[in-house]
């Protein structure tokens, strides 16, 4: 079920989240539409994705993962074929409108809350495991975009991608995915209740995580070229430098998986946060080593994307967890979605160094909301 999982994940966020790295050129060369517009489309889909996120984590919670799975396949398939549909900018919007959903649907958050209705406490190894499948899905999916742009236009690439959803994903979500067992709801639904004092700021300081999390990770994804060049670094180096992060998550992510859940899951996010800190140190001084930064940035944003699972699970418990999920994952969508406009902002109205700068300050910020994280945490016990 896990493989299964890992598999609809690798293919939600290639035909979503990673789509624009490689079609916004074509598109935006083929159809005369301006290429900020084209880029911003995954924009609008976070931001519907930010909307729907508190919405599929109350579904999940009563349901189970295997319905909003299967409509994450659906309207991913909706949202990929309005792309290729599109004979104006306004109809290629609307397929990102469709594609947010999906991604709200279909992304890490839901697939965490599906593993912690299944799993309960137990979810941890599963949740783990999953962001080890889902750490291939730039490696499998660029390439295989940039094949298919080749054989087919953008148009037919989109196509390609709405049929893997129709004829891989779907499938896998009804034959694979397994609902929650029936008898568990009436307990489950008795046992959830509001959110006691303490737990509610432990709510607050992780939610401040991810947002501060979140808009490094998309500062970083979408400007780090920009950044390397003006650290001295030639176009074609960055490139190559820039592909040691993927190996570097998926490696972090084995270290992790090493230590089968000895520690505590606040132990991986303050390893986590300091990796990220550390690489931007590194990048902000202008120390050599470029490939050093990279690959501690890399493995930090590894296992970060594995302690935005396992926290909640640890803070607050697996019979709210897919609520709570759930509305963790609205703030963080919404700083994904709007830090790379931002972050253009600072480099057209700055310098490349202030933008370095201001990912420094907002990963040694994270780090003070995790010590509070740990403060509370310490004194709770």
């Amino acid at each position: 079920m896990i493989s299964a999982l890992g598999v609809i994940e690798i293919l939600a966020w290639g035909s979503s989240f990673y789509l624009p790295a490689v079609l916004a050129g074509p598109v935006a060369e083929s159809t005369g539409w301006p290429l900020a517009w084209v880029v911003g489309g995954l924009s609008l889909g976070l931001l519907v994705a930010a909307f729907a996120a508190p919405h599929v984590g109350a579904a999940i919670h009563r349901h189970g993962g295997r319905p909003v799975l299967a409509l994450a396949a659906l309207l991913l398939a909706a949202g990929l074929i309005t792309l290729a549909a599109a004979p104006v900018l306004p109809v290629y919007l609307a397929g990102w409108l469709l594609l947010g959903l999906g991604m709200g649907c279909g992304l890490y958050d839901p697939a965490f809350a599906t593993l912690g209705r299944l799993y309960g406490a137990a979810a941890r190894p599963a949740i783990t495991t999953l962001t080890l499948w889902g750490g291939f899905a730039s490696t499998v999916c660029w390439p295989l975009s940039a094949f298919l742009v080749a054989q087919v236009g953008w148009r037919g690439a989109c196509l390609a991608y709405a049929g893997l959803h129709l004829g891989v994903t779907l499938p896998l979500v009804l034959l694979l995915i397994p609902n929650p067992p029936a008898a568990a709801a009436e307990h489950r639904a008795a046992r959830t209740g509001p959110l006691s004092a303490s737990e509610r700021r432990a709510f607050r300081l992780f939610a401040g995580v991810l947002v501060l999390g979140g808009a490094i990770m998309a500062l970083v994804s979408v400007h780090l070229l920009t950044l390397l060049q003006a650290r001295g670094v030639a176009l074609a180096s960055a490139v190559s430098y820039a592909a040691l992060i993927g190996p570097a998550q998926v490696g972090a992510r084995i270290v992790e998986m090493s230590f089968e859940g000895r520690h505590h899951p606040l132990w991986t996010l303050t390893a986590a946060l300091g990796l990220v800190a550390l690489g931007l140190v590194l990048l902000a001084l202008g120390l050599p080593g470029v490939g050093i930064w990279l690959v501690l940035y890399g493995g930090g944003n590894g296992i970060y994307s594995i302690a935005r699972g396992t926290v909640p699970l640890a803070l607050f418990g697996p019979v709210r967890y897919p609520l709570v999920v759930g509305r963790l994952a609205r703030p963080g969508l919404v700083a994904q979605a709007l830090a790379p406009p931002a972050g253009a902002f600072v480099l057209t109205q700055a310098s490349p160094e202030a933008l370095l700068w201001l990912l420094l300050a907002l990963s040694l910020a994270n780090l003070g909301l995790v010590g509070a994280l740990w403060h509370l945490h310490r004194a709770e016990r």
